[in-house]
């Protein structure tokens, strides 16, 4: 399976509350870094977290916007709208995804931005 079908499967993973995935795709040893803090250092960490988000998360899309690759990583530009205990988020993001050579995920860093910008400078 190639590394962007990976990355397609993981996203839609989250929506469809599919924990099967995170098994297949990540490595044991895996690192994920989310955008905001926590750092989870396994993929038994990465599981136990995925099970305890769906449970007061609902993802409402995980939108890619661009996926660029360079040797075994790739670069994914998105956008995640969620409810959180009911409440209504959704922001933009990038994540840098690290893959081993058996194409399991070994590394995968989020970043965050806001998805409403502004425009200091429009009509200069």
């Amino acid at each position: 399976m190639s590394r962007e079908k990976i990355i397609k499967e993981y996203f839609q993973s989250w929506g469809n509350n599919d924990i099967s995935i995170i098994d297949k795709i990540f490595s044991e040893n895996a690192i994920y870094t989310e955008c905001y803090g926590p750092k989870y250092t396994s993929k038994k960490q990465i599981l136990k977290w995925f099970k305890e988000w769906q449970e007061k998360g609902k993802v409402i899309a995980w939108s890619i916007k661009n996926i660029y690759e360079i040797d075994r990583i790739l670069i994914v530009e998105w956008n995640f709208e969620c409810t959180w205990e009911g409440k209504l988020s959704n922001f933009d993001g990038v994540s840098i995804v690290e893959f081993d050579e058996n194409n399991r995920i070994i590394n995968l860093r989020e970043f965050e931005s806001k998805s409403t910008h502004y425009y200091p400078y429009q009509g200069e």
